[in-house]
């Protein structure tokens, strides 16, 4: 499938202005806000700064810009297409859970469908995917499928995430020592923290009159192991993976870029690393966002999907930001570090795994 647009927002800004910081291998961390940090055991994390910090139903409030500019960019305008058949599927960790903790409990506002069908009022069917971190990968493959089986013809897919209180309450009790900042793959990893933003992409089987799409969705793997409430299995990881491969058609020795989950936590990282050694092998490039932009939850698969999208389209590959020396676990993937590493990227894959063993693995080419 087509994907006419992206549209992401992190605490580095928009798209353009993340993927810059990324390739200069900078960080968006900063002490926490309004929360008495101490008492979490979290004192950092990676806040969007700005005026509406703290208020609630702020995550609906980014999708609907990235959802509005990424409809704008596909060039699909749904007031003068009528006919035209335009679904949105919204993944989500957490909904609006910063409202719950505030005793706003709308069931519109928690879903998101009245934030985006008030972003484009003449959408179709809105439904939100609440499923852990891997939530904007499933949404990309519900996505495909509704455009595979002639359901819709553009499907408008989402995903976004706040901060809450609970939530940075739950990460303070992995750690003995509050975490400092995210190093994905870093001998030195301390765990995670949390991000926050959204991110919007279009998918359409044809392209939209005069715009050139900026990348093809070939398929998505999914598996859903269920093994731990948190912890990571790696046969339900390569389950996701080998299953995207089979749907696309692909052989792992195709794939030149991994945008791996990369959470920077004591599970996941060798988990992942060693699963990419076994299924891929040291031949791809593999880098990791959360370093920069910290980990957006359900939000952060279409976050790396971006990062993907200006790879294939020439852009170098950024360095993981946050790794200074690679984990014992780590060795024999060609890990970016330092600095951005220019290739030839033709399919890129992107990894995101959520608590409970749900797994999303996309494989995206250029257009």
């Amino acid at each position: 499938m087509l994907i006419l647009a992206s549209e992401v927002r992190t605490c580095l800004g928009d798209g353009d202005a993340t993927y810059a910081a990324l390739l200069a291998g900078r960080t968006g961390v900063a002490p926490l806000r309004g929360v008495d940090g101490a008492r979490i055991n979290v004192l950092h994390g990676y806040e969007i700064p700005g005026a509406d910090h703290g208020r609630p139903l702020r995550a609906g409030a980014w999708l609907a810009q990235c959802v509005t500019a990424a409809l704008r960019r596909a060039g699909v305008d749904l007031a003068a297409e009528p006919a035209r058949r335009v679904t949105a599927v919204v993944g989500t960790g957490l909904r609006e859970l910063s409202a719950v903790e505030a005793g706003d409990t709308r069931a519109e506002d928690l879903h998101f469908a009245g934030v985006v069908r008030a972003a484009a009022p003449v959408l179709g069917e809105v439904l939100t995917i609440a499923n852990a971190c891997s939530a904007a990968g499933h949404a990309l493959a519900l996505g495909q499928d509704l455009l595979e089986l002639g359901d819709a013809d553009v499907v408008v897919v989402g995903g976004a995430d706040a901060m809450t209180e609970s939530m940075l309450a739950m990460i303070g009790r992995m750690a003995d020592a509050p975490t400092d900042r995210i190093r994905p793959f870093d001998a030195d990893r301390r765990g995670v923290l949390l991000g926050e933003g959204a991110a919007a992409v279009v998918l359409a089987r044809e392209p939209s009159p005069g715009r050139r799409p900026v990348g093809r969705v070939l398929a998505t793997g999914l598996s859903c192991d269920a093994e731990h409430e948190t912890a990571p299995s790696a046969d339900g990881i390569a389950r996701a993976m080998r299953d995207a491969y089979h749907r696309a058609g692909r052989a792992p020795s195709d794939v030149d870029l991994v945008v791996a989950h990369g959470t920077g936590t004591a599970l996941n990282d060798p988990v992942e690393a060693g699963v990419l050694r076994a299924e891929v092998g040291g031949r791809p490039l593999v880098t990791a966002v959360k370093g920069a932009i910290g980990h957006t939850s359900g939000g952060s698969a279409l976050m790396s999907l971006d990062v993907a999208l200006r790879c294939l389209a020439g852009g170098p590959v950024p360095p993981v930001v946050g790794l200074r020396e690679p984990a014992p676990e780590a060795h024999g993937l060609r890990l970016v570090t330092g600095a951005p590493a220019p290739g030839r990227i033709r399919l890129a894959q992107v990894d995101a795994f959520g608590f409970g063993g749900v797994n999303a693995v996309t494989l995206v080419a250029a257009p």
